[in-house]
């Protein structure tokens, strides 16, 4: 192999060992947040390094987490993001119907949000078709948190801040979504299920 084709190498390497380490570094934040254990808290709660705190939530809690690999992950896709190098995990993944509370906290380093919308039967996460500007259609939407340090909608949970929502959610699947430009096509999308109780 010649020189210059390992130097090409390097900066391939290079991602694959900071995806490696954003992979790490959030299971680790999950587990010490205690977002891998599905009990509703009862009072306020906060991330280790979050800006912010959530209240105590009603219904059924599920944390959110959004993430990201941060600026220099661009490439030459709608919104500029692309190789799914973004993400939204849920824990739980799955939920009893009644009132839902998402509680979102922003690992990353780009502002994002949360929309809800209904899965429609036959169709997975990450299936719907994109607009020229990278977003996804609303129409249909449910509610979102994106007001950082806030419940409901608002202009982006900055990096580092926490955001939350309740609302009521029958059985069905649900798509939540980042639907900043771009993000919804670097992999920020997860289902819901909410089942009968």
């Amino acid at each position: 192999m010649s020189a210059d084709r390992r130097r090409g190498m390097w900066p391939a390497i290079g991602g694959a060992i900071a995806a490696l380490v954003l992979g790490i570094a959030t299971t680790v934040l999950l587990a010490a947040t205690g977002a891998f254990h599905s009990a509703t808290p009862t009072a306020a709660w906060r991330a280790p390094g979050a800006r912010c705190s959530a209240p105590g939530l009603p219904g059924h809690v599920v944390d959110v987490t959004a993430g990201d690999m941060g600026t220099g992950m661009m490439s030459g896709g709608p919104g500029g993001y692309g190789m799914r190098m973004m993400r939204l995990a849920l824990q739980p993944s799955t939920v009893p119907a009644g009132v839902i509370s998402l509680r979102v906290f922003n690992t990353g380093s780009l502002a994002h949000e949360v929309v809800i919308l209904p899965l429609p039967s036959g169709h997975g996460a990450g299936e719907r078709p994109t607009g020229p500007d990278g977003k996804v259609n609303e129409a249909g939407s449910l509610g979102e948190a994106s007001r950082g340090c806030a419940a409901g909608a608002g202009d982006g949970i900055a990096p580092g801040a926490i955001a939350w929502t309740r609302l009521p959610l029958p059985p069905g699947r649900y798509e939540l979504v980042c639907n900043f430009p771009g993000h919804y096509l670097a992999g920020m999308y997860a289902e819901l299920d909410v089942t009968s109780r």
